[in-house]
Order: C-alpha cells, then sequence, then structure tokens
C-alpha cells in the first residue's frame, strides 16, 4: 500500500520538525520544502533527537516562499500539505510591507500549487497574532472568532503579517479553491522540547531567563503550548471531516506572566533560582524605550494587555488534549539543559 504523501513547508522549523516527526511515526510519507538543502542536516538531526532512525519516508525539496520556481513540483502528488513556513519575525526593517509582502505571497503561492495539484486539505500554520492584536480593554476569552485589528494603533507589523496572510487565504479557498479545503492553527507561545542547538525565535525567552540575562522582566501575559501538542492538532485538523473551513486556536487556556514563567523554571530547576528574575518593568519604561530601540516595539505593543484565550473549539470539536503550560515549559528548559544550550 502507497503511504500518503504529506508536503510539510520550512522544515527546519520548530513547530514544522515537530509535525514531520508525527507523520513519519503515524505512517505518512513526507516531503518538506527548505529554502535552502543545506537544512537537511539540520532536520534529520532533529528528527533524529525526536527519534526517528528511518528516512525512507521524507524526501526534502528547495522552494522559498518569495519565489514561483519549485512549488507545482513541490505539491505534485500529496493528499495534504501543512504550510508552517513563514517569514520569521525581524524586529527591525523600514517598511513594514518587508514583512507583510512575503507572508501574504507566500500563502497564496503555497495554496495555488496545493490546488492545481489536486491537493485536498491545506491546514495553515497561522497565529494568536492573527487573533488578539489591536483590541483593547478586553477582558474575555479570545477564540476563534476573533480577528486581529489591522487597522489599530500599535499593532506590530508581524501580527499585521499573519493576520493579513491568513484571511489571504481563507479568501482564496472561497474564490479560487476549487473545492481544495482549508484549516488553520493558530498557536499561542510555543514551548516544548527543542530538538537541536538551532532553534526557535519563540524558545528564546527560556534561555535568556535560565542564562540571567534578564535581570528584570516587562508585565507581559501569555498563552503557552507544548510543540508537540501543536503538531498533534495539526494532524488532527489534516484528517478530521469536521475540521475542514475551521480556525484552531493551539492554547492549554492557562495565561502566565513572564515573572510566573520565571517561577515555573525556579521550582523545577532550583540550580538556575539565582539567575532567574523576580521584578518586573514598568510598562511605562517599556514603552519609553521602545521609541529608541526598534527591537522593543512588539514587546511595548503588548505590555500589559489581556491575553487570556480559549481551546474549547480544538478540545470539543477534535478531541484534542493538550499538556499543561507548566509542563511545556519545563520541557523547553529541560531540553536546552540535556543538549548544552544552557548550563547552571
Amino acid at each position: 500500500m502507497t503511504k500518503k504523501l504529506v508536503v510539510v513547508t520550512g522544515g527546519s522549523g520548530f513547530i514544522a520538525v515537530h509535525i514531520i516527526l508525527q507523520l513519519l511515526q503515524q505512517g505518512y510519507a513526507v516531503r518538506t520544502t527548505v529554502r535552502s538543502l543545506e537544512k537537511t542536516a539540520l532536520i534529520k538531526e532533529m528528527l533524529t533527537n525526536g527519534g526517528v532512525t528511518d528516512f525512507s519516508a521524507l524526501s526534502v525539496v528547495e522552494a522559498d516562499l518569495t519565489s514561483d520556481q519549485n512549488w507545482p513540483e513541490a505539491l505534485r502528488g500529496a493528499t495534504y500539505a501543512i504550510h508552517v513556513a513563514s517569514p520569521t519575525p525581524n524586529r527591525v526593517f523600514k517598511d513594514e510591507n518587508d514583512m507583510i509582502q512575503p507572508a501574504v505571497q507566500g500563502v497564496l503561492r503555497v495554496l495555488t500549487a496545493a490546488r492545481d495539484a489536486g491537493v485536498k486539505r491545506v491546514v495553515l500554520t497561522s497565529a494568536y497574532g492573527a487573533i488578539f492584536a489591536g483590541h483593547r480593554g478586553r477582558t474575555t476569552p479570545y477564540t476563534e472568532k476573533d480577528w486581529s485589528d489591522v487597522m489599530a494603533p500599535h499593532v506590530h507589523p508581524y501580527q499585521k503579517s499573519k493576520t493579513l496572510a491568513e484571511k489571504a487565504a481563507w479568501q482564496f479557498i472561497a474564490t479560487a479553491g476549487q473545492g481544495m479545503e482549508l484549516a488553520t492553527v493558530n498557536p499561542v507561545g510555543v514551548m516544548g522540547p527543542v530538538l537541536a542547538s538551532d532553534y526557535s525565535h519563540s524558545n528564546v525567552q527560556i534561555r535568556q531567563l535560565l542564562e540571567g540575562q534578564l535581570k528584570a522582566v516587562p508585565h507581559v501575559d501569555s498563552g503557552y503550548v507544548d510543540v508537540r501538542d501543536v503538531a498533534s492538532l495539526h494532524l488532527l485538523a489534516m484528517t478530521s471531516p469536521q475540521a475542514a473551513g475551521k480556525r484552531f486556536l493551539a492554547t492549554t487556556g492557562e495565561t502566565l506572566s513572564m515573572l510566573e514563567v520565571a517561577d515555573v523554571l525556579r521550582t523545577a530547576f532550583p540550580a538556575f533560582a539565582a539567575k532567574l528574575p523576580t521584578k518586573t518593568i514598568p510598562n511605562a519604561v517599556i514603552k519609553a524605550a521602545a521609541l529608541v530601540k526598534p527591537e522593543l516595539k512588539m514587546i511595548a505593543s503588548i505590555v500589559g494587555q489581556y491575553a487570556g484565550t480559549s481551546n474549547a473549539q480544538a478540545v470539543n470539536l477534535l478531541g484534542w488534549q493538550p499538556r499543561s503550560a507548566k509542563a511545556a515549559i519545563i520541557a523547553t528548559a529541560q531540553s536546552m539543559i540535556d543538549l548544552g544550550i544552557v548550563t547552571a
């Protein structure tokens, strides 16, 4: 029996590699795209660290979101596509369109190639950033019904790029999809085991905390979710009949401040306790600093903001059962200690 082929874009990414790992474990054939084939060794290193011993069902092809080249070949023969690749948030840029345009155009390139290849369903990795941004005075948990207001003041271009890319995807399905199905997964802060020393920007915070780089932290509340659960939600969204046409917030439903994250680490890893912060930085100080330090603009746009989320749709519709936020945070730190990324 021939294995069903799933194309996963951006295979060297933190979420993507965990998706590939679970697909291979569940008996799918996987073709993954990378901007450069030089990333192949890293992908195999991470999958090996994740427990994969047989790479016969995995192939790697070169395709860049900013170019039409190779996308038709990349999607050929696939039953499903999981589009994870996205331009990484570059905190310093001259024009916000430098971040927005590649995200939107990249989604449309992948969807066009998927449709033309006869792909049944695409799962798009969107973001919590496409849901919460630009809402002031919020007091009830965000759900899949919410969309970020890209016209609101102080919305960071990264959040705009995720919002406009996801909206472009739904618009494409409605007007040009020719019956192809779409589901999206919108993760909050993604934690969990890193599989190599080359890891995602979402885990940098844990390394900075453990290394004592942060003497005090901003008052930023966030949801956290384990990457293994984000991956399993992508697979449920890919195969469940009831997932077609739906968005799924990947969240445990818990909200933690950065200080609470530090407290989780302090309790779990006493050897690092002295390095972990115990104070918060006033919101006004962060906002003032962001005026002269562009890399702080993203943090400044979310300090003091409500960040409650609901996972009812994924839990009730798909039977998804995520680990706790605390378990996800501890798993991130433990993997960094095990790989020697951080030392006490």
